[in-house]
């Protein structure tokens, strides 16, 4: 009774000597009993602190009259059953969710870890400083935090033959390049192609492909012609005028791979000097002949091209060709230019047959001049100018009757 006196202010004793007053009384002295009975805990929340007075006896009614609700993965000072005490102080801290996302592959962890790198640390996540993460190891973590990680691997890249490998955290193969300083000139290639996922077992192969002209000068052989003469001794020989080769320059596209040409074009053609003829006397003039039987001779080999000039009708084996054929400068022995003149009807004869200059009609070919030679015409054979090779190649080889008219 001292003890209440003491809390009772004295203008309300006198009520409490009263039946209902006695009641309050009570009543009020159990409410101060049981406060003053409470144990003082400091709780830390999050860090955040603050004095509870509290009737719980474990530390799980704690939690619970301070409306925590505690999971596993929280962090916890004491054991949920550890008895409360006065001046306890018991910390509490709350588990963040937190993504992780390993070249595509996700897994969920639960975590009180304050920074990205503690995180990574704490479990146990290995992460180089080639890898590419999202977010910086001393980026704070909050709950439902995400973070990327795409780990570096290496690819060799093999460019124009020249192999290296090469650090990468993925994305495509033109990242790939970009990444690497790598440049692609138009003609180059490269396999896989630039939108595709780099692997790490794929190789990047970079074909580098080049195209550049380049003149060249070739020399054009001269032909041999060949001429009887009897007034040589047969089996004898001379010559009469010595050849020379013509010069021709020529531009190629040249097509390089890696550096090595594996394609040539020839794109333009220069007569540079055109060759002349190597021409040499053939003797036909039998041992011991003398100048009467020659001069007869003679006599009868004008009768015969006399016979020729007033309109002879041979058979002959007749080819053609064109004014670009291979070999060919497009000149004719008696200086027609054919390159100029496509649709001329020249033929070219063995001068000991028809002479050069005689004007002939050819069966199905029409009227030409014997304007030009061929190593390979001898004898009773004749080949026809034609405007291009592949009118050439469909004439083929046959026989055709040639009259001289002139």
């Amino acid at each position: 009774m001292r003890f209440i006196s003491k809390l009772v202010p004295k203008r309300m004793w006198k009520q409490i000597v009263s039946g209902a007053g006695i009641a309050i009384l009570l009543a009020f002295s159990g409410f101060v009993v049981f406060e003053m009975s409470k144990t003082e805990v400091t709780l830390a929340e999050n860090g955040e602190k603050q004095t509870i007075n509290t009737h719980a006896k474990d530390v799980e009614e704690l939690l619970a009259e301070a409306g925590i609700s505690y999971d596993e993965h929280d962090d916890l000072s004491h054991e949920l059953d550890t008895a409360i005490k006065n001046d306890m102080t018991v910390t509490y801290d709350a588990a963040n969710q937190v993504t992780v996302l390993i070249d595509g592959e996700k897994e969920t962890y639960f975590t009180t870890s304050d920074t990205v790198g503690e995180f990574f640390k704490d479990e146990n996540i290995q992460v180089n400083d080639r890898d590419d993460t999202s977010r910086k190891k001393d980026a704070s973590i909050d709950n439902d935090t995400t973070i990327k990680i795409d780990k570096a691997f290496q690819v060799m890249v093999n460019d124009g033959g020249s192999k290296e490998k090469v650090w990468t955290n993925g994305g495509n193969v033109q990242q790939l390049l970009n990444n690497q300083d790598i440049e692609l000139n138009k003609l180059d290639k490269v396999t896989p192609a630039k939108s595709e996922k780099v692997q790490k077992d794929t190789p990047v192969t970079i074909t580098r492909m080049k195209k550049v002209t380049k003149n060249v000068t070739e020399s054009v052989d001269y032909q041999v012609k060949k001429r009887n003469d009897s007034s040589l001794e047969k089996g004898k020989k001379n010559v009469i005028a010595d050849g020379q080769e013509g010069l021709v320059t020529k531009t190629y596209e040249v097509t390089k791979k890696n550096g090595e040409t594996v394609d040539r074009d020839l794109i333009d053609k220069n007569v540079q000097r055109e060759s002349k003829d190597r021409i040499v006397a053939i003797g036909t003039k039998a041992k011991g002949q003398n100048l009467t039987t020659l001069s007869a001779k003679s006599s009868s080999d004008n009768n015969s091209k006399n016979k020729n000039a007033d309109g002879e009708v041979m058979y002959m084996n007749a080819t053609a060709y064109s004014a670009n054929c291979s070999g060919c400068s497009g000149v004719t022995a008696t200086g027609i230019n054919l390159n100029a003149n496509r649709n001329k009807k020249v033929v070219a004869v063995d001068t000991s047959v028809i002479p050069l200059g005689t004007k002939v009609w050819v069966e199905g070919y029409g009227t030409a001049v014997a304007g030009d030679t061929g190593g390979n015409i001898v004898g009773n054979r004749i080949d026809l100018h034609v405007p291009t090779q592949s009118a050439a190649s469909a004439f083929g080889r046959k026989t055709v009757k040639v009259k001289i008219l002139d």
